[in-house]
């Protein structure tokens, strides 16, 4: 390998902290370059999920903060101060990230997306603040790092990259299946008639409070969790063996289960997929089928209609300091189905869906787990990259 040297992150490029339009200001939203906050960037994800964008009005208010593609994004404020994202489009971000614009003449720029990432619990250590942590700018820009000559760089980002490029696109394959699942709904449930959720599904809730957290062991499922129709483990966290029967004693969510959030992200579910062992978290609760007829799939698919999402607005209660929906009352409320000749078949095909779904999910952990094995290795040089390639072909 190069010779590896000692730098700091602002000689890499240009760092730029974003920031948010004024408060009130509408006319700088709309349809143009995305605006990315910390909520957008995830963990398991090499790329950002773009929420709000800005319109073009917005973008020229904030030209000076606009991030062109193939920069580096890193959370400085809050307890998000870590995430990282690499971007292959321009974007604007708010005052929560660092991002940096490399140099690719100094640097290759997707390796610094991995080098932060590596080097991030150690940036998240120099935050200050008791409350809200924050490690500004300076502080970012003057944190060092190792790294090795340029042909190493591309060499360790091509090897990392082949893995989140495989995680991309199973990601694209799991949001088409879920797409796809929905509109098989949509297209067969007019003309059945809304039946009453006690008559279909047991209701439970979770525990109502919070275990001690643990770096392994079953999950301790959130609602951060929910994706509208998928569970995203990447957002839950792990509790112990020993706490775990404390935790389930009122349910244990079992596969075809439909799990929801009953305060805040209201509306949001996704089923409970095989092989995964966990408990509720707080705010959850789960509908399971009571019968073969009405699969989990079909009633998770029920639950996110449109029709049944209007239904949860109107019953929402609004509290002073968050919005629920009272469960007791759940039993009581009408759910549109198709007419029951269709169920069975198209609960064939939702399953079939929601069995990719599954699928790609595993595959992706599996891919995440080896990335971020070969990661700390590649970065203190304790692994040659031609060895992690032939761990890389063994599960691409």
């Amino acid at each position: 390998m190069e010779e590896w040297r000692r730098c700091s992150i602002g000689s890499f490029g240009l760092v730029v902290t974003g920031a948010t339009p004024r408060t009130g200001d509408e006319e700088s939203w709309g349809q143009g370059i995305p605006f990315i906050t910390p909520s957008e960037i995830d963990y398991s994800l090499r790329e950002p999920t773009p929420g709000r964008r800005l319109s073009l009005q917005g973008q020229k208010n904030m030209a000076g903060k606009v991030i062109p593609a193939n920069s580096v994004l890193f959370v400085c404020i809050g307890f998000s101060t870590g995430k990282v994202s690499f971007v292959r489009e321009s974007v604007i971000t708010n005052q929560q990230v660092n991002s940096v614009i490399p140099d690719p003449v100094t640097v290759d720029p997707l390796f610094v997306y991995y080098l932060l990432r590596f080097y991030a619990p150690c940036i998240r250590r120099t935050a200050s603040g008791s409350t809200t942590p924050i490690v500004n700018k300076a502080q970012f820009q003057e944190f060092e790092v190792v790294v090795p000559g340029r042909g190493d760089q591309q060499a360790i980002a091509e090897v990392l990259g082949v893995l989140d490029d495989k995680i991309a696109l199973n990601e694209q394959l799991r949001e088409a299946s879920l797409s796809l699942a929905s509109a098989h709904y949509e297209a067969v449930s007019t003309g059945g008639e809304p039946k009453l959720i006690g008559d279909l599904a047991l209701l439970f809730d979770g525990p109502h409070a919070t275990p001690k957290k643990t770096e392994t062991g079953p999950w301790f499922l959130s609602i951060s969790s929910l994706k509208n129709g998928y569970l995203d483990l990447a957002e839950s966290a792990h509790l112990s063996e020993e706490d775990f029967p404390r935790w389930t004693r009122r349910v244990q969510p079992e596969a075809g289960d439909v799990l929801f959030s009953y305060e805040t992200r209201l509306g949001d579910a996704a089923l409970m997929p095989p092989g995964v062992r966990g408990g509720l978290g707080r705010r959850m609760a789960l509908l399971r089928s009571k019968s073969k007829s009405v699969s989990g799939a079909l009633l998770l698919h029920a639950y996110l209609c449109p029709a049944f999402q209007e239904e949860i607005k109107r019953r929402t209660v609004h509290g002073a300091t968050v919005d629920r929906l009272p469960l007791k009352e759940m039993p009581g409320w009408r759910i549109p189905l198709p007419a029951e000749g269709e169920r069975e078949r198209l609960s064939e095909r939702l399953e079939a869906l929601h069995a990719t779904v599954t699928q790609t999910a595993n595959e992706n952990r599996t891919l995440a787990d080896l990335r971020d094995t070969l990661l700390p290795q590649l970065l203190s040089g304790k692994l040659r990259v031609r060895d992690a390639v032939r761990a890389v072909e063994e599960v691409v």
